[in-house]
Parts: structure tokens; sequence; C-alpha cells
């Protein structure tokens, strides 16, 4: 089923389970676990016995007696409404862990273009990846020379995709034999199957198998095996449609090329190579070609040839904690928290009105005028 070079998946690691689970290795997960929550009330009382708490989870684990905590799920509508999973701190740390070990091992058989949840990558990477991109599918957005008169063949076209019910859908079975392809270690397949199995979200099971469908959203882990899981579909656009511009970021991922009719193509064997490799599918009504003189949507902007803009919705959720604090329902300190991030990532478009805009609101509130 793999579509990587082989020489990719020719080393294979063997006993590393003692790797994960060393008590070194666990003060260092715990180091991560805690970043920014140090005053949380469930870190707080994790530390009162911290010596006793991480000797504790490693014998758990040296003695193959661990359980995960059942989760904790809440609803987040933050624009949409999601499932998110919330695991124990305890079982966090353990999540650190596995990716502390794995994370070196599988990172460098990614493409260079899966920007989310690595390293050095994330939004800003993408955004400016698809700006490189688009300036060379649309010849920096002027019509292309002699094309032989394909009018398709002007200033470029994107497939804008995203999978249906992602986090929801992944084959937990599959998944684990993507793992085993280069984990050679019993041990970590079943602390992994573990993992993956404490998911609250979705209880489909299979016959015979304790493996269903579905990863918790909200899990470290499962940010990891997201990738992991479609790196199969990475390969695929890359080797063997050879789609020169490609990026994808977690379930989304955009393709850019001259030609329409070329992207149909693409799209329909990308649609029959999910469902029969991954048994996932191309969302029907999310998934489009647009032309790049449009503009699209893509990693929070609304992209288009000269200039970029926020969507919507982000300034909405921006004037939401704006009147939030008028109503007194946060205080100044988290309001300007939240102004702070949105304004670095706004500042990467054309966004110097808005947030003009946006900083006059919250003076005007909190200075009552």
């Amino acid at each position: 089923m793999a579509l990587a070079p082989k020489t990719l998946y020719m080393k294979t690691y063997k006993n590393l389970y003692e790797k994960i689970i060393s008590f070194d290795n666990l003060v260092l997960a715990w180091k991560k676990a805690r970043k920014g929550k140090t005053q949380k009330l469930y870190v707080v009382k994790f530390e009162e016995n911290l010596e006793k708490n991480l000797l504790d989870l490693h014998f758990d684990l040296k003695e193959q007696i661990y359980k995960p905590i059942q989760l904790e799920t809440f609803i987040l509508r933050d624009p949409k409404t999601r499932k998110i999973s919330k695991s124990d701190f305890r079982d966090r740390i353990l999540h650190h862990a596995i990716i502390n070990i794995l994370e070196p091992i599988f990172d460098k058989t990614f493409i260079y273009d899966s920007c989310a949840n690595r390293k050095g990558k994330g939004n800003l990477f993408a955004l400016k990846r698809f700006n490189q991109f688009k300036r060379k599918v649309s010849n920096n957005g002027t019509k292309a020379p002699n094309v032989f008169n394909d009018s398709n063949y002007i200033k470029g076209y994107c497939l804008k995709a995203d999978i249906k019910h992602y986090f929801e859908k992944v084959d937990q079975e599959i998944l684990l034999k993507l793992i085993e392809k280069r984990i050679k270690d019993k041990n970590i397949i079943w602390l992994i199957s573990l993992v993956i199995k404490n998911n609250t979200n979705f209880e489909t099971k299979r016959e015979g198998n304790n493996l269903g469908k579905g990863m918790p959203l909200g899990n470290l882990t499962s940010q990891f095996f997201a990738n992991i899981y479609l790196n199969e579909l990475d390969y695929f656009i890359k080797h063997e449609l050879k789609a020169k511009y490609y990026i994808r970021y977690v379930d989304d991922f955009v393709i850019l090329h001259k030609l329409k009719s070329q992207l149909e193509n693409w799209k329909e064997r990308i649609n029959s190579f999910l469902k029969k490799q991954l048994k996932l599918e191309i969302h029907p009504e999310k998934s489009r070609i647009i032309a790049l003189s449009r503009g699209l949507d893509f990693v929070g902007f609304r992209n288009f040839y000269h200039f970029k803009l926020p969507r919507k919705r982000n300034i909405k959720k921006m004037r939401h904690k704006i009147t939030s604090f008028a109503n007194k329902e946060i205080q100044y300190r988290e309001l300007m928290e939240s102004f702070n991030g949105w304004q670095a990532y706004a500042k990467w478009g054309n966004t110097f009105k808005i947030r003009k805009s946006i900083i006059r609101e919250i003076y005007r509130v909190k200075f009552n005028e």
C-alpha cells in the first residue's frame, strides 16, 4: 500500500520502548507537558508528589500495566463546532514521551511541504510556500505567452481540498500498520494502540478486533499520527501524480497548476486513492477548483494575487473578545493576550486598516469613550 520510496522504509527501529519509558525521558516529557500550564490545578496537584508520580508512571509502563484515564470531552465553538478530547495530565506526559523518541524517526520521511505540527514549519511557512507557488504558476500574475490558445492556461488554478471528517475516520488498524513499517517493537505498538483506543468520540469497532476508527481531536499524539497517516497521500501526490506545487496542512491541502483540466483529473485520482488505500474521502462540499484570480482561503487568510486578508471569522472572533471585555466577562490582560497573538498573525496580511480599527475599539471600551 505504501507509496514512499523503499529506501525510506528500509531502516527500521527496534528496542525503543526502554527509551520511551526511561525516567530521564519522562522527566523531559513532564517539562514539556507543563509548559504554559504551571498554574493549572491539575499540574500543581501532580507536582506535589512529582518524583513518586513519575516513578509510578515508569513502573506501570515497565510492567505493562499502564492504562490511560478516560478522556474528558467538551464542545468548542471557535467558530465551528468541534468535539475536543482532553487527556489527563499523566497521560499527556506519556504522549510527550512517545513523541520525543518517535518524531525524529518519522519526521525525516515527511515531505518538505507537510506543514502542520512540525518544528520549523507551521501556518506561516505554509502561507509563504503558497505565495511562492502562486507566483510560479501564475507567472507573477500575468498571462503566460504562447500557450497553444488554451484559456485554462491563463494565470492558473488551485485545487483546495478538505478530507471529510478526517479525525473521525482514521482507520486505527491502517495507522498501526504504517507505524509498524518503521517501528519493529511490539511493546511500542501495544502502547500506541492503548493511546489511540482511548477515544470517547468514536465508538466504531470491528468484529473480532478491538481496533476501530478515529483519533481524539486534542491529543498531541493525534497531531503526530495524522502526519504519519497522510504521509501516504503526500507521496502519492508528489511521486505518483508528480504534482510540483502541493502543500498540506493537517487535513487541508492545496495543489496549484496552470491547467484546470489537470487539477480535475488529479482530484478524481486523489479521491480514489483515499478511498481504496486510507478509507477516507475528499469532502464534496469543501473541495473545489478555484481560479487564482478569485482568491481562496488557506491557513487563515483569503489569498489574492497581490494581497491577502484575514478570514472574516478571525476578525469576528477578535471583536467578540472585545465585547467579552466590555461585558466584564474577561480581564484586560486576557484581552491583550488574545489581541497580541491575533495581531502577530494578522501582520502577515494586508491588514493595517483593520488592525488600526481593532486597536481603536479596544481603547474606546477600556476608557469608556
